[in-house]
């Protein structure tokens, strides 16, 4: 089941669209900005619904914290006629929006969209990647190993995946991130690193035994080999 992260500070509101959504898909609630982040940090969502005017980091903030490790899909909500303010959200990464006040069979039909194409980039050339332990999904992003299980993102997905197929090779900073965000790497981008930050993390949800990226000093990554 898909997992939804509904961001309004109005209680009504986020209760509303929570009642509307859960019945085909798990809802966290967040009333703040803050809130927000700190949910998005430690858990994977399918979709965001983000108010713009929120207390704390503001739903501008929160939507440019999430680009920088995610592409998950984002709607965000607004009730201002500013279109200069909904245009600058869509520049910065935001897929739709709608308006309050909304119409819930709209909602419904945006979120369900959204995920539907999601979910549709997830499918395309459906693979398995195996490496000793571990096992990655390509159909859902999932990586697993034994009992345990824990959802990549999209873009710790491809990182994961290139490693996989490349098992030998070392990737320096800039190769890497230009083979997977398809743009030019800016020295001091710190968007890699944080993925790989994560990805270790969520490696070591399924396998705390070992070590599976390598960090070669002054050359780069590559997967680490593995004796039995």
């Amino acid at each position: 089941m898909t997992k939804i992260l509904i961001v309004e500070d109005v209680n009504e509101i986020n209760e509303l669209l929570c009642q509307q959504l859960c019945s085909f898909s798990k809802v966290q609630p967040a009333y703040s900005g803050t809130e927000a982040l700190l949910y998005f940090k430690n858990e994977s969502f399918d979709l965001v619904l983000l108010d713009i005017m929120l207390p704390g980091r503001s739903g501008e903030d929160v939507l440019r914290e999430i680009r920088k490790v995610s592409d998950v899909p984002v709607i965000m909500i607004t009730a201002m006629g500013d279109k200069k303010k909904v245009s600058q959200v869509l520049l910065d990464g935001a897929n739709d929006y709608i308006t309050k006040p909304f119409d819930l069979d709209e909602v419904v039909a945006r979120v369900t969209v959204q995920l539907r194409n999601s979910q549709s980039q997830l499918n395309s050339g459906t693979s398995y990647w195996k490496y000793h332990d571990l096992l990655l999904d390509g159909s859902d992003f999932t990586l697993k190993a034994g009992i345990n299980e824990v959802r990549l993102g999209k873009k710790e997905f491809a990182i994961f995946k290139c490693l996989l197929e490349y098992p030998q090779q070392i990737f320096t900073k800039e190769q890497l991130y230009e083979m997977i965000w398809h743009e030019t790497y800016l020295t001091g981008d710190n968007t890699l690193n944080t993925h790989l930050s994560n990805l270790r993390k969520k490696i070591a949800c399924v396998d705390d035994q070992r070590e599976y990226i390598e960090t070669v000093w002054g050359l780069g990554v590559r997967l680490k080999e593995i004796k039995e």
